[in-house]
This record gives structure tokens, C-alpha cells and sequence, in this order.
């Protein structure tokens, strides 16, 4: 008797721990985040950056995750789904799913070439997790060569040094060094920058620079056209072309004019001769 009831009782546990070890697992609740380019580059102090990242919620429940971004100073961060530009603040997800996000990092001011790293957050009730994301930006190098007035054209008077102001501006993000100067011009001409070469020139920055022009004497008056160069370190350059007319110097303008009195005045003589005659 006493083996039979020992036998049902080793019968009954047998059979407890084989309906204990049936039950389904419990699922342990997860976020994640992930990125496949958590490191982008951008030209440009003004450029603003887009990363793609992925939330995924592992759970037994539906749940509300909660997204925030935080970056540096002068960004403002938007976060948004990958199929609309609607800015988000959080996502309902069902267990086991996976949500595409976009994020905009968006520069409030210009920025100084370097790295900026943001930090994505989802959270709902104890969960949370976090993702680093890292925004580079490239410096660009980049020069405006212009006049002084904006006109592309100038008058100048052979045989004299004849003045064009210019303007040299880098219009990039960082600075320029060893900028000079060439032009093209026709053969026996003169041309002067002065400076002819700048050290460096900090990004934003705008120098004078004075072109003297002087063409031969014996130039024929008339439009030419030349082209004023500026190039600096990193391939940066600039170039405009500028006409340039020619006008007979002044004294010869009025030796033009004294021939033609003395033509008319020979021409009036011959006539009163012939008159007379």
C-alpha cells in the first residue's frame, strides 16, 4: 500500500513539472535603436544634415514610444517618419515591430567646419535606449572676384596708368591662403595688382584691391576684353571678365582737332584764291 501511494505521489509531481516546463516563455520586452550610416558628411556651414535610423519595440504589448533628439547648440532637430515630413514626438508600435524614422538636423546659424554628434532617445516606461549619430562638417573654399561698382567695363586712356578697383571675397568656410592675382592682356599693355598677393583671408572676409591699367601709347581706341584672375590654396579661384575701352589720350585728341582746323582753313584759302581768279 505504502509503495502504491509513494508511486501516485512521484506520478503527480512528474506531471506538475512537465505542465510547468509546457508554459510559453515569458517574451522579455526590448527597444532598439540603429542606424546604417550613423556618420554623415556635408558641405557647408549652412547645410543641413539627414540621417535614417530604425526603432524597433520586442514585447508582449502595444506600446507608445516616446523619441526626443539632442544635439549642439545652434541645431535644431526634427524627427520625422521615413514616408512624411510630419515632425513626431513619439510612435504607437505593435510587439515586434520596426519603425523607419528620418532625422533633420537643421543649423540655426553657420557653423564652424568640424564634427557635431546628436544623440536619438525612445523610451516608454522603464525601457529606453539611445543612439549616437555623428554630423561632419567639411570646410569649403571658395573666392568672389568682382569690381568695386558691380560693372564689368571701364574706360581707360592709352599711354596712362588708369585705375579699376576690385574686390576679393571668401565666400567659403574657412580661411584662404597665398591668393594671387594674373590677367590676361594684350601685348604691350601693363597690368598691376596692388596687392598683388594676400597672405590670408579669414572666411567672410573682403579685401580692396587696386588693378592699374595702361595700355601702349599706340593702342587703337576701342573695346578689348581681358580676364582678371585670383587663386588661392585648397583649388579655391575666381575669375571675371572685364571690358576694357580704350580712349585716345587727350593730346591727341586735340591734335586731331588742330589738323582739321588747318585742313579747312587750307580748303577756304584755295577757294578765296581761286575766287579771286
Amino acid at each position: 500500500m505504502i509503495t502504491l501511494l509513494v508511486f501516485m505521489f512521484s506520478f503527480s509531481f512528474a506531471f506538475a513539472q512537465t505542465e510547468e516546463t509546457t508554459e510559453a516563455p515569458k517574451i522579455e520586452e526590448k527597444i532598439t535603436l540603429r542606424s546604417n550610416y550613423p556618420e554623415l558628411k556635408v558641405k557647408g556651414s549652412t547645410t543641413q544634415i539627414e540621417f535614417k535610423a530604425d526603432v524597433s519595440y520586442v514585447g508582449e504589448d502595444e506600446k507608445t514610444i516616446n523619441l526626443s533628439a539632442t544635439g549642439p547648440q545652434g541645431w535644431y532637430i526634427a524627427i520625422v517618419p521615413s514616408y512624411e515630413n510630419t515632425e513626431i514626438s513619439a510612435v504607437r508600435m505593435k510587439p515586434n515591430a520596426t519603425e523607419s524614422l528620418k532625422l533633420i538636423m537643421l543649423p540655426l546659424q553657420e557653423m564652424e567646419p568640424g564634427d557635431y554628434t546628436f544623440t536619438l532617445k525612445a523610451s516608454a516606461d522603464n525601457l529606453e535606449a539611445t543612439l549616437d549619430l555623428k554630423g561632419t562638417i567639411t570646410a569649403t573654399y571658395e573666392l568672389n572676384l568682382n569690381t568695386s561698382s558691380g560693372r564689368l567695363n571701364t574706360k581707360v586712356t592709352a599711354g596712362k596708368d588708369n585705375h579699376l578697383a576690385l574686390q576679393i571675397k571668401n565666400t567659403g568656410s574657412a580661411s584662404i591662403e597665398n591668393i594671387i592675382f594674373a590677367s590676361d592682356k594684350s601685348e604691350g599693355w601693363v597690368m598691376v595688382f596692388k596687392p598683388d598677393k594676400i597672405d590670408k583671408l579669414d572666411a567672410g572676409q573682403t579685401k580692396d584691391i587696386d588693378l592699374v591699367i595702361k595700355p601702349e601709347t599706340k593702342t587703337i581706341a576701342g573695346d578689348y576684353m581681358t580676364t582678371l584672375r585670383a587663386t588661392g590654396s585648397e583649388n579655391s579661384n575666381a575669375n571675371i571678365d572685364v571690358r576694357v575701352t580704350v580712349l585716345t589720350p587727350t593730346i591727341w585728341g586735340w591734335v586731331g582737332i588742330a589738323i582739321i582746323i588747318i585742313v579747312v582753313v587750307g580748303v577756304a584759302v584755295i577757294f578765296v584764291r581761286l575766287g579771286r581768279r
